[in-house]
């Protein structure tokens, strides 16, 4: 009986007519085990995942190897996405065991969950290779099996330990860790290491607020370097915008297709970040295209953003996205065709399968002549109208509390940005315009949606489908992403309720993740016991959750003046920072908070009847330093402590200034406020 029919998660849904007994993961599958006393096969993954569908196909849809599996095992399907407190613990166990991680991820454990042997993707032969081996040893070398998987439990409770050594995240520290990074970056191609290459988003946003504070301008070269090159490569979507998870090649030519919300949430704050310090065209160009691929194919109407799309498209990698020139020719006419295979660098050979290409840029555009860059992008119409007739990739439309935390934080970033910058005269001021509007409205829906829905008696969920939210229970990331997303939007808006409920998240944090020494738990203290409890402190292909809450707790600090939650955010920092100067690419994000508390951060809040539209506002938000909170509204405005006894100067809107609680005189000129924010 397989029982996945009923799931929330795409990925287990992917699975519900497999002739595998699949359970979801629950107390009663273990029990099974238990009753049956057989080990468990855990198999881990997620929607958009490409070798979880070839392993699928290849194993969990054969009748023969579904029985076996029926035979020997209870088998329990994870969605990764939706728990990611039991991806993390079997994913170190797999680690520790083979010395590598990804997904699929395949464990066998005994039925009270602890793991004695892990791997990844098998192919067909192998795996059934393996499951017979499993069984048998389970059958006749029970102790050796129980033995393997004692030690592989005292290995995972090693790596997820907390109370280790801490020192403070200062200056020296962080010099240290954008001079590492300097030294390990890819002069040639951008980015950091060879093949596959991931984009870089926490460590750029690092090295962004580096600069700001210190003038480094290697740390800006490295960012501006590398965002050139991502958004020139195959890696971004040459036509719909978007970025793909990340490039087989060292060079940002091929992509593995899938396009993941975090991905392109963390992206779009780096190149608006860009934009806003340099007013860098491609920087601008790429942040809004980002924003309307996030409003446009990832928003679900009334609710939030979907978590990805899928890398295949009918079974193939690719298949929705690369071109031959014949096919440029076929849809563009022979003279456009040549242009845009000249300029997508399209060649008989290929740059992909088969001798299609994934387009890329060949030189830069934006600083074209304008018929040129009109040219440019009557083409992209046309070539992205004929790519719409072709299948499309499946979309994992669950909601993910934290993701959508970082895409919500990242729009309204973009919003102040582009509002700074906005200009009746520029060329596509129109687009600009329609991109802030959507981005804007499925911000908002995005916002309400984890605070009416995810938000479950004081407690968040982790996801929601189709508007009804799930039983796994937020884990610490949730809390740190959505708090500093709802800090966000209070500083757009000017709304205390998002305030209001950041707070509310944190306090809980505090109270329910805690861990000895300033440290955090990735689990809550109330939530289900799994082998081990993970307290994963660097930053992936996410924010940590620890680094995810220091976010939070910080800007919250700086928006209310109350240190308990600035002290508890150094607390935290310090047992993250002995691992910055020695590995800044795993810490990216912590080293970006580290850098807004040594910048202050500041705290600055205009008072005026004008908040859309006054320079004060717009010099404000464009020279704010790294980390600094801004809000602007009336004085004494409802739920906004930075306004509280704050007035007009003589009539006349002002700046308040503060840095680190300390705060200097009111100013009432652009020239001043700058000035001041020098």
């Amino acid at each position: 009986m397989n029982r996945l029919a009923d799931a929330t998660s795409p990925y287990l849904l992917q699975h519900a007519d497999n002739p595998v007994d699949w359970w979801p993961w629950s107390d009663e599958a273990f029990a099974e085990a238990k009753r049956r006393d057989v080990p468990v096969l855990i198999s881990v993954g997620y929607a958009a995942c490409h070798w979880c569908h070839v392993m699928a196909h290849e194993s969990f849809e054969n009748a023969q190897v579904g029985a076996l599996m029926n035979d020997n095992f209870v088998s329990i399907k994870v969605d990764r996405e939706e728990r990611p407190d039991v991806d993390a613990v079997y994913m170190t166990a797999t680690q520790a065991m083979t010395g590598q991680g990804g997904w699929p991820m395949t464990v066998f454990a005994t039925p009270d969950g602890t793991p004695f042997f892990c791997g990844t993707y098998f192919p067909r032969p192998n795996f059934v290779q393996l499951l017979q081996s499993v069984a048998t040893a389970w059958r006749e070398q029970r102790e050796a099996v129980l033995g393997q998987g004692a030690a592989v439990v005292e290995a995972i409770g090693g790596a997820q330990a907390v109370g280790g050594p801490t020192a403070p995240l200062d200056g020296p520290l962080l010099d240290a860790a954008a001079a590492k990074l300097a030294s390990e970056y890819d002069a040639t191609n951008g980015g950091f290491g060879g093949a596959p290459k991931f984009p870089p988003h926490m460590n750029l946003l690092f090295l962004l607020r580096h600069h700001q504070r210190t003038g480094d301008s290697g740390s800006l070269e490295i960012t501006r370097h590398t965002a050139e090159a991502m958004a020139r490569g195959g890696i971004y979507d040459q036509l719909a915008g978007g970025f793909a998870r990340y490039s087989v090649d060292a060079h940002w030519t091929v992509p593995h297709f899938e396009k993941m919300l975090y991905d392109n949430a963390l992206l779009l704050r780096v190149y608006t970040q860009l934009w806003r310090l340099t007013g860098d065209p491609l920087a601008r160009r790429v942040a809004r295209d980002t924003a309307r691929f996030l409003a446009d194919e990832l928003h679900r109407p009334g609710q939030g953003f979907a978590s990805a799309l899928d890398a295949d498209t009918e079974g193939v990698e690719g298949l929705t996205y690369a071109w031959t020139p014949a096919q440029l020719v076929e849809a563009l006419g022979e003279e456009d065709g040549r242009f845009a295979a000249d300029l997508f660098t399209v060649t008989d050979e290929g740059t992909f399968e088969h001798s299609m290409s994934v387009l890329k840029l060949a030189r830069d555009v934006d600083d074209a002549a304008p018929e040129v860059r009109a040219r440019w992008q009557q083409v992209v119409g046309r070539l992205l109208a004929a790519r719409d007739t072709r299948p499309q990739p499946a979309l994992d439309d669950k909601v993910v509390a934290a993701w959508n935390g970082l895409a919500i934080t990242a729009i309204a970033e973009f919003q102040q940005v582009a509002a700074v910058y906005a200009s009746p005269q520029d060329s596509d001021a129109n687009l600009m315009d329609g991109v802030t509007i959507v981005a804007d409205g499925a911000m908002r829906q995005a916002a309400e949606h984890l605070a009416t829905v995810h938000l479950v008696d004081g407690r968040l969920r982790r996801v929601s489908r189709d508007g009804k939210v799930g039983e796994p229970a937020g884990v610490l990331e949730d809390y740190g992403c959505v708090a500093e997303a709802f800090c966000a939007l209070h500083q757009l808006t000017g709304e205390g309720r998002w305030l209001t409920l950041a707070g509310e998240l944190l306090d809980t944090a505090l109270a329910h993740f805690a861990a000895p020494g300033g440290a955090f738990y990735d689990t809550a203290d109330d939530a289900e016991r799994l082998v081990a409890r993970p307290a994963d402190p660097t930053d992936n292909a996410t924010p940590s959750g620890r680094s995810a809450l220091i976010a939070g707790l910080v800007a919250y600090s700086a928006l209310t003046g109350e240190t308990r939650y600035r002290e508890a955010a150094e607390a935290a920092l310090g047992t993250v920072a002995p691992i910055v100067g020695k590995h800044p690419r795993f810490t990216g994000y912590a080293a970006m908070v580290g850098e807004a508390l040594l910048s202050g951060p500041y705290e600055i809040a205009v008072v005026t009847d004008d908040p859309a539209g006054d320079p004060l506002v717009a010099a404000a938000r464009r020279h704010a330093p790294p980390g600094a909170v801004v809000v602007a509204g009336r004085p004494d405005q409802p739920g906004v402590p930075l306004l509280a006894d704050r007035p007009l100067v003589e009539g006349r809107s002002a700046a308040y200034v503060c840095r680190g609680f300390v705060c200097q005189r009111p100013v009432t000129s652009v020239e001043d406020l700058v000035a001041e924010l020098g």
